[in-house]
């Protein structure tokens, strides 16, 4: 098998990914941010805190993190913008469990990450690993859920989808508005209305994805 140069790679898996709808782009590993205070806001603030093996607490945090990404020297992000089963949204159109809601978002962008991996795994590329966004939704409700008792990594065991299952990127620590704007794209955050969460006043979602590869 001859392995294409990383450039070639990268260029394939570009590709790929707007063949996808998504946006790709090129960053160099040490532009990547990762900050203490992420996980913070998942552990205050997040109604999927603790809820998805993609999530905290179960996911690296951020010094696990760091030095995962000094084993690295290239990654793509991966943008996409807006939501397949919602073009326009408004606050009133967003019910109380919003998760669900967004499933068909959310898939796009987790089996988006997923085959990129894949892609570039069963190129040669044996490093590449994948980020999402936002909590895992392909089962309906997670182990961790349904599960009785304390809950340890030994639970991982048990997921139903463990071969697809990955961390979102803000999961372990990284901060996507710094480093999606190190390759000069423009996230913000959504107003909510009335400060509800999840209560969006628009549907210009800009979602965030991230593929390791060296």
């Amino acid at each position: 098998m001859t392995i294409r140069s990383l450039d070639e790679e990268i260029s394939i898996l570009c590709a790929h990914a707007e063949e996808r709808g998504a946006v790709p782009a090129v960053i160099p590993v040490d532009e990547i941010v990762v900050s203490e205070w992420v996980r913070l806001k998942c552990r205050f603030g997040c109604k999927g805190y603790g809820k998805h093996l993609s999530c905290p607490p179960y996911t690296p945090g951020p010094e696990e993190m760091r030095r995962i990404l000094s084993g690295y020297r290239s990654a793509m992000l991966v943008r996409f913008d807006g939501d397949p089963a919602h073009p326009e949204i408004g606050p009133d159109d967003i019910p109380l469990d919003f998760h669900p809601f967004y499933k068909e978002m959310i898939l796009w962008i987790w089996n988006t990450m997923w085959e990129l991996e894949k892609i570039a795994f069963y190129d040669g590329f044996y490093k590449a690993f994948g980020f999402g966004a936002y909590p895992c939704i392909h089962c309906e409700t997670c182990v961790v859920e349904e599960w009785d008792g304390p809950v340890d990594e030994s639970i991982r065991r048990r997921c139903r989808m463990m071969d697809r299952v990955r961390p979102s990127m803000e999961a372990t620590g990284m901060d996507v508005f710094a480093t999606a704007r190190k390759v000069g794209w423009a996230i913000t955050t959504i107003p909510c209305a009335g400060f509800e969460y999840g209560k969006i006043m628009h549907g210009n979602i800009r979602s965030v994805g991230l593929l390791l590869i060296d």
